[in-house]
């Protein structure tokens, strides 16, 4: 799945939402579920999340929609090999992109 948001360093959770074609209620219960995902909070309560944010929500996307695992399977996954997750997670989400590219490249050929 490929993330379409622009470069910003807040997001608010309906963008957020938006970005992954889910209800802003299951961020705010990935929120309680996850430790990992933290998003800054103003006076009156609106979240913001950061680029880090977003990652980390992609991450837990990815596990439990793309990869069917549970929520606790998920939480489970993330706590015992977070920095390998990440760096492989990086690489796959690089390597979609540069596909998406040359897809894009031979249709225009």
């Amino acid at each position: 799945m490929h993330i379409d948001l622009p470069e910003k360093r807040y997001y608010s959770i309906g963008e957020v939402a938006k970005a992954f074609d889910v209800n802003a209620s299951l961020l705010r219960f990935w929120e309680k579920e996850f430790d990992v995902l933290q998003p800054k909070k103003n006076a009156r309560g609106t979240r913001k999340f950061t680029p880090s944010d977003i990652k980390n929500l992609e991450l837990i996307y990815h596990l439990v929609k793309e990869r069917g695992f549970t929520l606790e399977g998920a939480k489970i996954h993330l706590k015992e090999g977070k920095k390998e997750i990440l760096s492989n997670f990086d690489i796959i989400r690089k390597l979609e992109g540069v596909k998406a590219q040359l897809l894009e490249i031979k249709g225009d050929l």
